[in-house]
């Protein structure tokens, strides 16, 4: 999301906001302000908190966007009248550059079946669903809480929650674990001084990472996510970059956890309540 920020800054800042068309009737979460009162309005900045695209207007009013899942942002040049495909949430058309009239358009859509992608215009003081996010992971906040906290949840679940640690997410939280050399069933309270900074480090290390080459993009905004920076996410059953043993994972209802058994849980395989169920 910091990757995708900075570029939509590079395009965005200095444009007037001239037009939006609805294309997905949920879209949009809030009522008041109206839309049309950013029309006109100029991008100071893009900027990102958590998962959220910050779009900073020069009348003090912000436009949020989440992508959810499997959101997408197109840049349009110029800009579309069609509703974008089944998965369209809503474009916004901004003026062009100084002595040129062609527009350019930040086209919304989400390719899943969630249709969870959503966008938010607020009023000077208002924080809407940021408001409830918790600290970056840069921050010495969240530094206090892994060095210090007691927290008795699972650390997976703990770098999930987005009101403990925003912008972190399933594929961040396996990768750290797997550096970390942590199971994601352990709990923040039972690790030690060694097992915190281990932990603090890897978080911190796989999302810079993962930024540096996200800046690498070379195609459109609206590619896939970077699904294949990932160290171990999403890669069950291929080896392990460490030590070669294959990935094992526990599925969910919503999402999997990947790891390794040989470097994470000291030759533990994990109870998988889905697996059990087709055994039996």
């Amino acid at each position: 999301m910091q990757a995708l920020a900075e570029r939509l800054d590079e395009a965005l800042r200095g444009h007037r906001l001239v037009g939006w068309q609805p294309i997905g009737f949920a879209g949009l979460k809030t009522v008041r302000p109206s839309p049309d009162e950013a029309v006109g309005q100029t991008v100071e900045r893009v900027g990102r908190r958590g998962k959220y695209l910050v779009v900073e207007l020069g009348g003090r009013l912000r436009l949020l966007v989440h992508l959810s899942q499997a959101g997408r942002i197109d840049l349009e040049q110029p800009p579309k009248t069609t509703r974008g495909g089944k998965g369209g949430v809503v474009r916004l058309r901004f003026d062009g550059d100084d002595g040129d009239d062609g527009e350019t358009a930040v086209l919304l859509r989400e390719h899943g079946t969630e249709r969870k992608a959503a966008w938010w215009v607020l009023a000077p003081g208002d924080d809407g669903p940021l408001e409830g996010l918790g600290p970056e992971p840069d921050s010495a906040e969240f530094e206090r809480l892994i060095l210090e906290g007691d927290d008795r949840r699972r650390v997976h679940t703990l770098l999930r929650d987005q009101h403990t640690v925003s912008g972190v997410g399933r594929g961040y939280a396996d990768d750290a674990l797997w550096r970390a050399g942590l199971s994601p069933y352990a709990t923040l309270a039972s690790l030690d001084a060694d097992q915190r900074r281990r932990l603090l480090d890897a978080v911190r290390g796989v999302l810079a990472d993962g930024l540096t080459k996200e800046r690498t993009r070379a195609g459109g905004l609206s590619e896939p996510k970077l699904g294949g920076h990932f160290e171990v996410h999403g890669r069950t059953g291929l080896p392990c970059p460490r030590c070669g043993e294959p990935m094992r994972r526990v599925s969910y209802e919503s999402h999997e956890v990947t790891y390794c058994p040989a470097c994470q849980t000291g030759g533990k395989v994990l109870a998988d309540r889905r697996l059990s169920r087709l055994v039996k």
